[in-house]
């Protein structure tokens, strides 16, 4: 070390690194004197006095909203199973079982139910909804290690950018049918036939369009068949998105966007329809370019839609990229262990989705909510979903 004595210190040299502490675990103790009253003759109480406990998450239960918020975000959002976080709580010198820890899970769920059902409503006020399905295996309980394939379909709001799953046994149509059947507005979706159905894309409340990139991906796959015409397509439809492209850039408002979509955009269209029926009877119709103008040509006019109203979108990404969460999650923990656990993993996947898509952070979200959520009023409901949620001071 440099003697300084003498020495006017003329300013400062400040040098910062980026480090890491590994989570710890730590016990909450709530302690809570006890009083007692004295009888009058001073044999004895009349009654002992204990200030009450807070409302926990899982009442008389050990683990704190902390705990079981990190437990949610680690297996939902990071996609680390239940088996791999008992091992770093072992290393931490706490020991937890699977079962317990699927028992937390089953609480939580349905301590969160009423605000997965805020989610529901909140999502079908809007009149613009984009819908998609994946898969979720599912353990069937009968016979060990057999699995069966359910769906979690997922339903997002792009005007509210909120988003929920709902778990179905099967790819049918009666988990769509329920759901909507009272809602009214746009219905963005793929060209699955269940969308079709005389009680979803029939009703004259719902206005079924369709998605531009699952067109595309049948041209793409015709670009070993028919170079020539599919790369022709594809042409036309990246102008589509550059027009898209440019209304992003320039912050454009709706209206903007729904005239530059009918000056620039609906040309494009009208002519790569007039293309498609061109080109139906020339080619195969078992060949890859034949199935690909045979998907887009009679879905056209839906997927053409959107150039009326600025607030639509040309495809459904958003809505797949809200997927991939759950594929990851699929290759992690390769299934749900019953229906009742694809519908808890649905809530949870929901609520946690929504806190992505509202750049919020996940476990400060959840911890909050379950410390919240006892004594939450059903109308306090939609505060707490994550486009409302402020964050605690």
């Amino acid at each position: 070390t440099e003697d300084t004595t003498g020495l006017e210190k003329i300013g400062e040299e400040i040098t910062e690194q980026l480090d890491y502490a590994p989570g710890k675990l730590l016990v909450r103790r709530y302690i809570r004197p006890k009083y007692a009253r004295v009888k009058s003759d001073g044999t004895g109480y009349t009654e002992v006095v204990i200030a009450e406990l807070p409302d926990f998450p899982i009442e008389k239960g050990i683990p704190a909203a902390g705990l079981l918020a990190q437990i949610l975000v680690d297996k939902h959002v990071d996609h680390l199973p239940v088996y791999r976080q008992i091992k770093r709580y072992q290393r931490d010198g706490v020991k937890l079982s699977a079962s317990t820890i699927s028992g937390w899970l089953d609480v939580i769920a349905d301590l969160l139910e009423p605000l997965g059902k805020e989610l529901i409503r909140a999502v079908f006020q809007s009149d613009y909804v984009q819908a998609d399905e994946t898969p979720l295996p599912v353990l069937n309980g009968e016979t060990k290690g057999a699995a069966h394939t359910g769906y979690l379909w997922a339903y997002h709001s792009p005007p509210d950018q909120l988003i929920f799953y709902d778990f179905q046994p099967g790819r049918g149509k009666e988990g769509p049918i329920h759901l909507l059947k009272d809602y009214t507005g746009y219905l963005q979706t793929d060209g699955y036939g269940v969308y079709e159905h005389t009680s979803i894309g029939g009703r004259k409340e719902i206005i079924l369009m369709h998605c531009m990139a699952h067109a595309r991906r049948y041209f793409e796959k015709a670009l070993d068949n028919d170079q020539e015409r599919a790369e022709y397509f594809l042409k036309e439809v990246q102008k589509l998105y550059a027009i898209e492209r440019r209304a992003r850039e320039e912050n454009l408002s709706t209206t903007a966007v729904t005239q530059l979509r009918q000056e620039e955009s609906l040309p494009i269209l009208q002519s790569l329809k007039a293309w498609l029926s061109e080109n139906y009877t020339q080619v195969l119709p078992k060949s890859q370019i034949g199935k690909a103008i045979a998907y887009s040509l009679p879905r056209w006019d839906r997927l053409s839609l959107y150039v009326t109203d600025g607030r639509l979108q040309l495809d459904n990404n958003t809505i797949e990229n809200a997927m991939r969460p759950v594929a990851l999650g699929r290759k992690n923990f390769l299934f749900a262990g019953s229906n009742e656990g694809g519908k808890r993993l649905a809530l949870f996947y929901s609520l946690l989705a929504c806190c992505k898509k509202q750049q919020v952070n996940p476990w400060e979200y959840m911890k909050d909510i379950l410390e919240r959520m006892p004594t939450t009023k059903t109308s306090q409901l939609r505060e707490l979903l994550p486009d409302r949620w402020k964050q605690p001071l």
